[in-house]
């Protein structure tokens, strides 16, 4: 019999974590690694990556860093084959790139919707493809973990934010997230995806600055997402502790979305 601890082992497994050079990334990256993992993280800047590496290594951790721009369609492709070439077959793929947008919706222009959906629904979409073909279909193996948000769970309450564009596409990746998990189960693959609540995030710093005692005190738990409070759910999703479990989508938000 299996124990506990070896199920939420990662020793010997690869994961490749976009948008990992900070924050809700590098905490998920970080988890891995503490498990066990070899890790590549992924952004759009290499200062940022070089610092994360740095202190992902300062902890035992096999780190690698691939620049890449998943706006570009080019680049999911390039990715999966610098991370592949690196660590070798991907075991673990968790998709946290992404961008934001706020404006009211009659504002929102084209370009700031197509940025947002083609960072966080195309990017993410052809970043998955590329993986799945190129390493978890073949292997009959893996795990995917898509990063989307409450946001995508329901609409805003009045007087809160207006965020139609970040929202849609959160939205999207849940659907994605079922969609994908009822096709790739054939292959061994699971799919599910998290969606956070308020955490501080260089996105949210001008929300919670204006708003984040409010939010806090709207949540059942009385406070915001933490530092430490998504490694839990990704080791999950991630290691033979959650192998039973795809199409899934896990709110860690305090208990906004339950009330």
């Amino acid at each position: 019999m299996t124990s506990v601890r070896e199920l939420f082992s990662l020793q010997g497994k690869t994961a490749l974590v976009t948008g990992g050079s900070r924050g809700l990334g590098l905490q998920m990256a970080t988890a891995l690694g503490e498990q066990g993992a070899a890790v590549v993280v992924s952004a759009r800047h290499a200062a940022g990556l070089d610092d994360a590496v740095a202190a992902l290594r300062a902890q035992g951790i096999a780190a690698h860093a691939v620049v890449a721009d998943l706006s570009d369609p080019a680049a999911a492709d390039a990715l999966a084959l610098a991370a592949i070439d690196r660590l070798g077959p991907i075991d673990i793929l968790v998709n946290n790139a992404g961008a934001g947008w706020s404006a009211p919706a009659e504002d929102t222009t084209l370009d700031a919707w197509d940025k947002v959906m083609n960072l966080n629904v195309r990017g993410l979409f052809l970043l998955t493809q590329a993986v799945g073909r190129r390493s978890m279909i073949p292997r009959r193996a893996g795990s995917i973990i898509n990063i989307a948000s409450i946001a995508g769970l329901a609409g805003n309450p009045p007087g809160t934010m207006k965020t139609l564009a970040y929202s849609t596409s959160k939205g999207a990746i849940v659907n994605f997230t079922r969609t994908l998990a009822g096709e790739w189960g054939a292959y061994g693959i699971n799919v599910n995806a998290i969606a956070p609540g308020f955490f501080p995030s260089r996105m949210t710093h001008g929300l919670l600055n204006d708003m984040g005692e409010r939010l806090a005190a709207g949540a059942p738990l009385g406070r915001l997402g933490g530092d430490e409070d998504l490694k839990g759910a990704v080791v999950l999703f991630a290691s033979g502790a959650g192998r039973h479990i795809t199409g899934q989508i896990l709110a860690i938000d305090g208990g906004v979305s339950a009330v």
